[in-house]
């Protein structure tokens, strides 16, 4: 008898402990909320795989994920404390920090080095030239990087933005309204636009052809990793371990494409995992593709065009304060040099 009840406790203080361990353990991560530049595509095979492998619960950190709704939009909404990350353009970084120094994220890890912002137009179309754009139709979604940069790069290419007609649209409709010439063109990422153009089964090396903002002065960096001004004051470690384990995953999904495009379908089963496998691959050797990168190593800045995309945005916006370099990035959270990608 009271060996039965020896084991009964044995067994009931096991179970105490085995359930305080769990509790103890749920309790060390810290949880953190999200928002990615755009809907569930190939490129976020790099988060994706990240999560599945563990690597962001090993940095003690629990990620949940949304849907974004274009490149400008993750800033301001990590500015409302809405989102603790964000992944979305560094110029919407750059003009909250002139506006609203207290509330505006920082960037810490920069993902796309290279300027994908884009105009589209049909192959046949008479526009050729930035100055072409006068008189004609544009359109993209409210959020789209390349419509809010529309007013600077009007500027910088000498076109008269009043001239020209901007309309606006629901994202899934951009690349049909295009291809239907609804419109004379379309602001895009220029991967973007080519993949939903080729969805559609269209040609886009034949049947397309893009006004690239970094051909007229515009080398902006695009889509980085934001934080909340709160999270990298208080929580500085959660932003390292996330910085961290994302790395892991931009180069797993670089080692094993179809390991990070099966992360995705896992999330969004409708894809059309061809289409987005090209998406992925486009990701790393067009938006990840900077000449400096093998100098400096992904994630990181040249300071030089750090200070020329903030004049450039500060200028062409008349916003009422230039930010400074420190206050736009924050070098404390990169990966040692030594672990950072610098050719793909």
């Amino acid at each position: 008898m009271m060996t039965a009840l020896k084991r009964c406790l044995v067994l009931l203080v096991a179970v105490g402990a085995a359930t305080a361990w769990w509790h103890e353990d749920a309790q060390a991560q810290t949880k953190l909320k999200m928002i990615l530049d755009w809907k569930y595509q190939g490129q976020m095979a790099i988060y994706f795989l990240a999560a599945d492998r563990g690597y962001f619960k090993e940095e003690g950190l629990e990620i949940a994920f949304d849907q974004g709704e274009g490149a400008g939009a993750a800033a301001p909404k990590v500015a409302s404390g809405a989102y603790d990350i964000g992944f979305g353009s560094l110029d919407s970084v750059i003009a909250l920090q002139a506006m609203r120094p207290a509330e505006a994220p920082v960037a810490v890890f920069q993902i796309y080095n290279r300027s994908p912002f884009v105009i589209a137009v049909r192959s046949e179309s008479p526009i050729k030239t930035p100055k072409d754009l006068e008189g004609r139709t544009i359109g993209g979604p409210i959020f789209d990087g390349a419509l809010k940069l529309f007013p600077t790069f009007a500027q910088i290419a000498g076109i008269d933005a009043s001239k020209v007609t901007v309309t606006n649209m629901a994202p899934n409709l951009r690349a049909q309204m295009l291809m239907r010439s609804q419109m004379d063109g379309a602001f895009a990422f220029y991967t973007g636009i080519y993949m939903d153009t080729k969805l559609l089964g269209a040609k886009p090396d034949s049947e397309l052809r893009f006004i690239r903002y970094e051909d007229h002065g515009m080398d902006l960096y695009s889509n980085t990793i934001m934080v909340s001004k709160t999270l990298a004051a208080q929580n500085p470690d959660a932003v390292k371990g996330f910085v961290r384990a994302l790395n892991r995953g931009i180069k797993d999904v670089q080692a094993d494409r179809a390991a990070g495009l099966t992360a995705v379908l896992k999330r969004e089963a409708l894809l059309n995992a061809a289409i987005e496998r090209e998406r992925l691959d486009l990701m790393y050797s067009f938006d990840m593709s900077a000449p400096e990168m093998k100098d400096v190593g992904l994630g990181e800045w040249v300071d030089a065009r750090v200070e020329r995309n903030i004049r450039i945005i500060v200028e062409a916006n008349k916003l009422p304060r230039s930010p400074s370099l420190n206050e736009v990035i924050d070098r404390r959270f990169l990966p040692p040099t030594s672990e950072r990608i610098k050719q793909f």
